[in-house]
């Protein structure tokens, strides 16, 4: 069962990537989601923002491909995208310092004022580059605000994350980062 939440989390997250459904996916199209977030938070590519975005974002897929032995123009189809955020980022050592700086980077992003906290508006704005039908951001916002304070901080957004993009325990309040599985 672990393995099987896994694995339809790491089929949801190829779908957040493969935005035009082609049912493969490459550097252009995982950059292609961080342009979205950033158009959403009106936040220029070559900001210190935008470009640590962007780094990011080329750093994970420069993990998924040297995972697979591949160059990074290669694609990858749904199965070799589960293979390779496994290898890199589940039983990998890579997540820390690849995955996490670019997730902490979307999460900044959404901390517009530098608050550390991102609320339900901004929170709808990440999650509409990611395609969460509109429905299903209110349902994510509330299991990940255990507290009920009506704000998640940067540091939950990025444990939630880890949980989402790595996790197996079916309880985990990660699990909801897009919204109902």
């Amino acid at each position: 069962m672990a393995i099987d939440l896994l694995n339809h989390k790491l089929d949801r997250a190829f779908d957040h990537i493969d935005a035009a459904g082609r049912e493969v996916v490459d550097r252009e199209d995982l950059l292609g989601l961080g342009a979205r977030i950033l158009v959403g938070f009106g936040e220029s590519p070559t900001s210190l923002a935008g470009s640590g975005l962007i780094g990011g974002f080329g750093a994970i897929w420069a993990s998924l491909s040297d995972s697979l032995g591949r160059d990074g123009d290669c694609r990858l189809t749904r199965e070799e995208f589960r293979t390779a955020m496994t290898k890199a980022f589940v039983t990998g050592d890579a997540y820390e310092p690849v995955f996490r700086p670019a997730v902490a980077a979307a999460a900044e992003i959404c901390d517009g004022d530098g608050d550390g906290l991102v609320g339900v508006r901004e929170f709808r704005t990440l999650l509409s580059a990611y395609g969460t039908a509109y429905d299903d951001v209110d349902a994510a916002f509330d299991r990940l605000d255990r507290t009920g304070r009506g704000v998640l901080t940067v540091a939950e957004l990025v444990a939630a994350a880890r949980q989402y993009y790595t996790g197996a325990d079916p309880d985990a309040a990660g699990n909801w980062l897009f919204g109902p599985l």
